[in-house]
């Protein structure tokens, strides 16, 4: 035993000691990517904090108030067409209990007069603009502005029709893949991998477990941002579970595990972008700008 302790122990040191070098200088290691983009403020469903979310008027008033990354969430509709909509359903939007996939474009309806923020319960955003949009004509609309396009299902039309529009309007170094399934982004870097990839679940799963072994700075990170929500909105405006013990256990838990500056930081230095949302209170932004992070996904886009 005590040859063992002789060996092991000088072993782990320094495996201790090379692994915090590298994490605060990880360009000895790796070639950190350059962004294209580096947005300061984003606007979640296009802005859905001030206006009804994902409509022409919403994006055009997040841009207005100095949004630089619109996301954004697309559905298929049963013609084909690319439209954003985060629910595949439309009874929250719309009032009626269909899918968006089971209706033409020109037979989809219009958005409810108001809708709830969804992290931000018991206030409603209200729009003159009940329309739901096509991602060609955003595309078409605004050429130059960066967008994040998550796809919440495993649809392999969907997918490539997304990556078709990419391609068409040359925008594939300003469009995010995002996905919360490792499934569906594979398809989704397959279908058009010159887009950056943002973090899935699973894959922030894995970096937090790599960070926390010492060994996030010897592996390589294809992704180029890593969306996440802030912990400290959970219990206050964003309830991810039924029990208040449970959030509260939620928000001290992800606390705890990602509210790490050195990770961030490490990230950013590898030229990961980290994207937090959703921010709206100016103690969040605080939090957020402490930590390093240079972006922040904002469902309001008044900060």
């Amino acid at each position: 035993m005590s040859t063992l302790l002789y060996y092991a122990l000088p072993a782990l040191g320094s495996y201790v000691i090379l692994s915090i070098f590298f994490l605060r200088r990880p360009r000895l290691l790796h070639t950190p990517w350059t962004p294209v983009f580096r947005p300061r403020l984003a606007a979640h469903r296009g802005g859905s904090g001030e206006r009804l979310e994902n409509t022409m008027e919403a994006i055009m008033n997040s841009m207005a108030q100095g949004a630089e990354l619109l996301e954004l969430d697309c559905q298929l509709t049963r013609d084909g067409v690319v439209v954003v909509s985060h629910d595949k359903n439309l009874s929250r939007q719309s009032g009626l209990n269909k899918d968006v996939s089971s209706l033409d474009f020109e037979e989809l309806p219009l958005y409810k007069e108001e809708l709830e923020v969804y992290f931000s319960p018991g206030h409603f955003a209200h729009g003159s603009d009940r329309h739901m949009v096509r991602l060609e004509d955003l595309f078409q609309r605004f050429p130059q502005m960066p967008m994040s396009v998550e796809v919440k299902s495993n649809n392999e039309e969907l997918i490539h029709k997304i990556a078709d529009l990419v391609r068409h309007f040359d925008r594939s170094e300003i469009t995010i893949w995002a996905s919360e399934k490792s499934s569906v982004m594979k398809k989704c870097k397959a279908a058009n991998p010159e887009m950056p990839l943002s973090f899935t679940i699973s894959r922030s799963l894995w970096v937090l477990l790599l960070y926390y072994l010492g060994l996030l700075p010897f592996i390589r990170i294809p992704e180029k941002f890593f969306l996440c929500f802030l912990p400290t909105i959970i219990n206050r405006t964003y309830f991810p579970f039924s029990c208040s013990g449970l959030n509260r256990l939620a928000a001290v838990v992800t606390k705890w595990a990602i509210m790490r500056k050195s990770l961030i930081q490490h990230l950013e230095e590898r030229g990961v972008q980290v994207i937090f949302w959703c921010l709206n209170e100016e103690s969040d932004f605080e939090v957020a700008f402490n930590l390093g992070a240079t972006d922040l996904l904002c469902f309001s886009s008044t900060k």
